[in-house]
């Protein structure tokens, strides 16, 4: 875990600026769950794997003679479905958040707090669920000046395809391991390898090639294929491109069908997916559902500190008894939408105004100017190109 220094939360806002102003655009609702959550909520529905359980921070909450075990969330969409269930109820529902996630990890090279920016689509059906994710993601990223990669996987397809092959590896995919070193009995499936895990596509017609090669042999693996060629065209026809890597399943357990991730030179940024079974795990009815997190910390290691920068106006007082005056000045020049500091002020002026009968300006070229008023100053401002903070 790590602190944010000023320069730091410069980025950090500018970056969760940009990507409420999308989400609020596309229709979505800003949310934010409690950073404490009851173990249970990840245990007693399987929705996590278990070598993500071990890693969570869970300690008991300690309740006179009585108390439960909770844990630092270590993730966002099972709070925010728990969050649906509970207090929305009505679907569709589009919600988003920024928030803190944590994950203990035993090396201590690696962060154990992460934020991401969060977006669930509940009762969003397929394809369309994913295409407006998928292109909603990728107008934050752009607007932030970032040109990603978008690759896709599904993960219904590869619990089937585990199931034909007779191994039970899920687990371990789930974990990062890859599907490369499968000896599958079956001399078609065999075949089919080097296409599955060995090559990528980029358009339909290679998960058209895939149901070419497998249906006839893998009946049970149509309803997959067929949803993926589903969302695959949705996004070709948006003019999306995109990468399909069937051999890349890393994920969470509740994810059932298409995977998107998103990359930003070779550097993965960002990723969600389909995951119809969570809401029915957590207690309630079939509610088609989607979501995606963008994870902030590489991306902010990938951003400039916004420019232009605004200008440092410092204003004093040339009297103690004027300093009065200097406040309601500072004051004004706010309302203008100036950054303004008082006297002691550590960052070097772009503007010092010193406060007396009249406004003594020194601007950024070592020119000194008299104003008599506020109405004077502002204008002589505007000409030397002192630059507004903005909004905040």
């Amino acid at each position: 875990m790590r602190d944010l220094l000023p320069q730091d939360m410069e980025k950090f806002r500018r970056l969760e600026g940009v990507f409420r102003d999308v989400c609020r655009r596309w229709g979505y609702g800003e949310v934010r769950t409690p950073v404490l959550e009851y173990l249970h909520l990840f245990t007693t529905a399987g929705t996590l794997t278990p070598g993500m359980l071990s890693r969570v921070y869970s300690f008991l909450d300690w309740d006179g003679w009585s108390g439960e075990r909770v844990v630092l969330r270590p993730d966002g969409t099972i709070p925010t479905a728990r969050l649906f269930l509970s207090e929305v109820g009505k679907d569709p529902a589009r919600l988003f958040y920024v928030e803190n996630v944590f994950s203990f990890e035993e090396t201590g090279r690696e962060a154990r707090e992460r934020w991401q920016c969060g977006v669930e689509f509940i009762g969003g059906p397929s394809p369309q669920g994913e295409g407006e994710l998928v292109s909603l993601a990728l107008e934050v990223l752009g607007r932030l000046g970032f040109s990603a990669t978008v690759k896709l996987t599904h993960q219904g397809f590869l619990k089937a395809l585990l199931g034909e092959v007779g191994e039970d590896l899920f687990p371990r995919l789930l974990e990062g391991e890859g599907l490369s070193t499968l000896q599958p009995s079956r001399p078609e499936m065999e075949r089919a390898m080097p296409l599955l895990f060995g090559m990528k596509g980029t358009g339909p017609g290679y998960l058209k090639n895939l149901k070419a090669l497998l249906l006839p042999s893998f009946p049970s693996l149509r309803e997959s294929l067929e949803d993926f060629s589903r969302v695959a065209q949705l996004l070709s026809g948006a003019g999306i491109a995109y990468e399909i890597d069937m051999g890349n399943g890393k994920g969470f357990e509740y994810y059932t069908g298409v995977v998107f991730q998103f990359y930003i030179g070779g550097e993965r940024v960002g990723g969600g997916g389909r995951y119809n079974n969570l809401l029915p795990l957590l207690g309630r009815k079939d509610i088609p559902a989607a979501g995606f997190a963008l994870y902030l910390e590489p991306l902010l290691a990938r951003m400039e500190v916004p420019l232009p920068r605004p200008s440092v106006l410092v204003v004093r007082s040339a009297t103690p008894r004027g300093q009065g005056r200097a406040f309601a000045l500072a004051r004004e020049l706010r309302a203008s939408g100036y950054r303004v500091e008082m006297e002691c002020s550590a960052s070097p002026p772009h503007f010092l105004i010193e406060v007396g009968n009249a406004f003594t300006v020194a601007g950024p070229s070592g020119e000194v100017v008299r104003l008599s008023s506020l109405k004077r100053l502002l204008p002589f401002l505007e000409e030397m190109g002192a630059i507004k903070a903005g909004p905040a």
